[in-house]
């Protein structure tokens, strides 16, 4: 059973792209003095991806062939998924790109209607989703989490958790698959790409060991998180358990009593240290959390959910790996 937040962000993006689509042949002959993302990378190949981790990994592949293309991250000033709402400007570049990445969950279902407005008919599209397979998780309502009750009886359509690159395991099977697209459109460099393909892989493949090997010998097994909860194919992956105020794509900013209480109760019981917030999480319900438990001194940690990194940030040495370690980092204090 899932709580049904992220389709409201659906219904509006809905909306936001008859918008602006509305408005895409108005800026094509309005834009007459200002070149679109086709005609500056003319003569590249144009990628465009909507979020940091896709960008990230599309610029790790191409190493030493840069100038071959053109790659664009639509979310690049750190719009979270869930709320994003594409703009004529960001059609007209999903129109014109040749290969265009998503993750295609619910939150960016606008893409869906994006690509029908597609010029390019060569155009090739990467969704996430489909690229892990069988490795799709739905979202979960676990004990105390806000929304269990409501839920209680209801029969709703299963959502999968579209926060796929947030597990090595999966970033292995996307990037084979960028990969694969890309040498497909550069086939001269193909020997590059794959050889990029291969150093990048041996990388996510220790740092993967190394989390296996952390959380095989920690003393935790759990994490209990004062705030949305989307990290749940990295805690399947090594198998940690987790409790957590509300579901990876809700939309909820208030906790309740109960749900406050179980998890202050849950931080007691198991003897944690921490408690866990997302990287735009103002701590507030975190921080009640820990007031509410017998020590009260509970430490506040944050895991990076990889949502809110911008393009700046991207082009000044962020990257997804780094992060992934940082992460690696602070759920070994996590488990202690």
């Amino acid at each position: 059973m899932t709580f049904k937040t992220s389709k409201i962000y659906k219904n509006i993006s809905k909306l936001a792209i008859l918008a602006a689509v509305s408005v895409l042949f108005m800026l094509s002959f309005t834009a007459c003095g200002k070149k679109s993302s086709a005609e500056e990378g003319k003569g590249k190949i144009n990628v465009v991806c909507t979020i940091f981790p896709e960008y990230d990994w599309v610029r790790e592949l191409i190493k030493g062939n840069e100038d071959k293309f053109n790659v664009t991250m639509l979310m690049a000033n750190g719009a979270d998924l869930h709320n994003f709402q594409p703009t004529a400007e960001d059609i007209l570049k999903i129109s014109e790109c040749d290969i265009f990445i998503y993750v295609g969950g619910e939150s960016d279902g606008w893409a869906e209607d994006a690509l029908k407005e597609g010029k390019n008919s060569n155009r090739v599209v990467i969704n996430l989703m489909d690229a892990i397979g069988d490795r799709k998780r739905e979202e979960e309502l676990v004990e105390g989490m806000q929304g269990e009750e409501e839920e209680e009886g209801e029969e709703e359509e299963e959502e999968y958790d579209e926060h796929v690159w947030l597990s090595l395991k999966n970033a292995k099977l996307i990037v084979n698959v960028i990969e694969e697209k890309l040498s497909a459109a550069d086939p001269d460099d193909k020997d590059k790409y794959e050889k990029n393909l291969k150093d990048y892989t041996a990388k996510l493949d220790e740092l993967d060991a190394k989390y296996s090997e952390m959380v095989s010998g920690a003393s935790k097994k759990t994490v209990v998180f004062g705030d949305r909860f989307p990290f749940r194919y990295l805690v399947d992956d090594y198998n940690i358990d987790y409790f957590a105020a509300f579901i990876g794509c809700s939309a909820e900013t208030e906790a309740s009593f109960k749900t406050v209480t179980f998890l202050a109760e849950k931080l007691d019981e198991l003897g944690l240290t921490s408690i866990l917030t997302i990287e735009t999480s103002d701590q507030s319900i975190a921080k009640t959390i820990v007031e509410n438990t017998k020590d009260k001194n509970q430490k506040i940690l944050t895991l990076d959910s990889m949502q809110a990194v911008t393009a700046k940030e991207a082009d000044g040495g962020k990257n997804y790996l780094r992060i992934m370690e940082e992460n690696f980092d602070t759920l070994s204090e996590a488990l202690r």
